[in-house]
């Protein structure tokens, strides 16, 4: 039986393997670099090993180094758990060559089916090799990993060259693959897979259908199971096809394969031969724990010969610090705060007062909410997550919600091409009207009236914030009775709760302040000097990064006094192992350019500037 286990991932997908160690009585290992000395997953385990360095290739990414830790801290089995080596057959074998138990698939089977471009040879299909007009859309794919890197949509012919050069870059740097293959896109389609669980005895179980269509960048966002809206025959058709893939290739353990399904026909996309990201939705309905049917399998245990029965609907919403409204693009900093209400399940590998970085994947945690009905699962998590308290970083916190609840999503007639549609009206600011002045009344708690002299104690008091784009003032008054505002009732004002009754109705307003910016429920405010400082106004047309990163490319044959067009991509950044295009705002002249390739460069920086002609 296997008594200690090495996780060779990190974040949240290592505190969830731990969690179900704990659980079995198996003792815990954890490996991190140098960005995540302090992460939570290498304080909840029971033993942590230190990989030199913080970029994934020079860490999570050595296996070489990782097998050396489990070897050292006497672990007896290694779980890849999701992305960096997870379906890497080298990496399984090299595990099984030093003697420790593999908790994942057969290597053969990791080999056949890890290359996207060999899986559909194997399932007697082909990729497009000349890509010709009658092919558009086309999606460029990466062979090796997943997770939406290395994929870029080409609806134009001339774009097609840039595409594949991008995906190779990004490819190789989160996987180490730099190999890519072209496939038709098909836009109106959804994006539907089937969890699949094998034994080594001949017992395979098709868990069911899980549907993820809506994605950012190719990349899951919320998913749920079972698939809403599909026949019966075409349900048996997706499990007995997954069964038939696991069974070409001998596989053991937990996989998912994955379709696009157009109507009554499936498309078949790729087998992930690793657990996934959106296992929990499977977990809840079938009443199972995967990571512990992982570990039986890895120690010859046998399957039941059929699989439980289903029960319910589950849904699991991603939480991201990314800001939607600006290209998805991450954010970094403190959390300061992760409150989520515990009527749904929170996967995460994140607590209060931990830093999010620019190494790796933005992901804060997983939310999940079970319940007899698709309707009642999808209320339960809109509702968890409009009641969280998150501090930090801009999330997409807000998007899910409007998400969950926008009525193409709640009827279950999405596809991949939701936030295509919907994004911008999904993004559009909502912000609470009484939050600055909320803000400003938890600010000035305890003041005295008489403190800073003034001609009229009665004037308004005044504070500025920032709510998004745009500059907000709240006014109001110390009085003999403590402090009061212009049409509206404050009932209590404290440095942490605000009530205030407007037109009859009391509304309550939890305040946080972390330096500059200010929590008030879910509305985000930041706190403004009251005379701004000129040397910080930047230039119109200025291009500033929009986060921490490495400059990897700067437009060829761009230079100082360049005609440029609106939306042209000017220069290329990497973080959290993705590529992100910052393109010209106007149309007009290029009169600075800053950034080189290789430059690291800091939110805010000046990267260029553009002069709108």
């Amino acid at each position: 039986m296997i008594t200690s286990v090495l996780v060779a991932n990190r974040g949240e997908i290592a505190c969830r393997i731990f969690r179900t160690c704990r659980d079995l009585g198996i003792r815990t290992v954890a490996v991190h670099s140098d960005a995540d000395a302090g992460a939570l997953h290498t304080r909840v385990a029971d033993t942590a090993v230190r990989l030199p360095g913080a970029a994934p290739a020079e860490t999570y990414l050595r296996g070489d180094l990782i097998v050396k830790a489990a070897v050292a801290a006497g672990a007896d089995a290694v779980h890849p758990g999701y992305g960096f080596l997870s379906e890497n057959a080298d990496f399984a074998r090299a595990v099984l060559d030093a003697g420790l138990a593999w908790i994942g698939p057969p290597p053969e089977a990791i080999e056949a089916m890890a290359s996207k471009t060999r899986a559909k040879e194997l399932m007697g299909l082909a990729s497009l090799t000349d890509v010709t007009e009658a092919d558009l859309p086309v999606l460029v794919k990466a062979a090796a990993g997943g997770g939406g890197r290395g994929m870029r949509v080409v609806r134009l012919l001339d774009e097609l060259g840039d595409a594949l050069e991008s995906a190779r870059a990004e490819a190789a740097s989160a996987f180490g693959d730099g190999e890519v293959f072209v496939e038709p896109y098909l836009e109106g389609g959804r994006h539907v897979e089937v969890q699949i669980l094998a034994d080594t005895h001949g017992t395979v179980w098709a868990l069911g259908t899980r549907d993820c269509s809506l994605q950012r960048r190719h990349q899951k966002v919320i998913e749920e199971a079972p698939a809403p809206g599909l026949s019966d025959a075409l349900q048996e058709e997706l499990r007995t096809l997954a069964v038939r893939a696991a069974r070409a290739v001998d596989y053991a353990g937990a996989g998912t394969v994955e379709f696009l399904v157009e109507g009554e026909r499936a498309h078949f996309l790729e087998m992930n031969t690793r657990l996934q990201v959106e296992h929990p939705v499977t977990e809840a309905v079938f009443g199972v724990d995967l990571v512990a049917l992982q570990i039986a399998v890895a120690e010859g245990g046998a399957l039941d010969a059929e699989p439980p029965a289903p029960r319910g609907h589950a849904v699991e919403a991603r939480l991201y610090a990314e800001d939607p409204a600006r290209g998805w693009a991450p954010q970094t900093g403190t959390l300061h705060r992760l409150d989520v209400p515990d009527t749904i399940r929170l996967d995460t590998g994140l607590t209060g007062g931990d830093e999010i970085g620019v190494h790796y994947d933005p992901m804060l945690a997983k939310a999940v909410a079970h319940a007899p009905t698709r309707a009642e699962a999808v209320r339960k998590l809109a509702g968890a997550l409009e009641r969280a308290r998150i501090h930090g970083p801009v999330t997409n916190r807000d998007l899910l919600v409007r998400s969950l609840r926008h009525e193409e999503f709640t009827s279950g007639r999405m596809n991949t091409g939701f936030y295509d549609r919907h994004l911008a009206a999904l993004t559009t600011p909502e912000p609470d009207p009484w939050a600055p002045l909320a803000a400003a009344l938890a600010d000035a708690h305890g003041r005295s009236r008489f403190g800073g002299w003034r001609n009229l104690s009665s004037q308004p008091q005044t504070k500025r914030y920032a709510l998004g784009d745009e500059e907000v003032e709240a006014a109001y008054r110390h009085t003999r009775d403590g402090l009061a505002a212009d049409g509206v009732r404050v009932v209590h004002a404290d440095a942490a709760l605000v009530v205030l009754e407007v037109d009859g109705v009391q509304r309550r307003f939890e305040v946080a302040r972390h330096g500059d910016r200010v929590h008030v429920n879910n509305t985000a405010l930041t706190v403004l000097p009251r005379f701004p400082d000129p040397a910080a106004q930047r230039a119109p047309g200025s291009l500033l990064a929009p986060m921490p990163g490495t400059v990897v490319k700067v437009a060829e044959g761009l230079a100082v006094g360049s005609p440029v067009e609106a939306g042209e991509p000017i220069v290329w950044l990497e973080a959290m192992k993705m590529q992100h295009r910052i393109s010209a705002p106007v149309t007009g002249t290029l009169t600075a350019l800053h950034a080189k390739p290789g430059q690291q460069v800091e939110v805010g920086m000046l990267l260029a500037v553009v002069q709108e002609a």
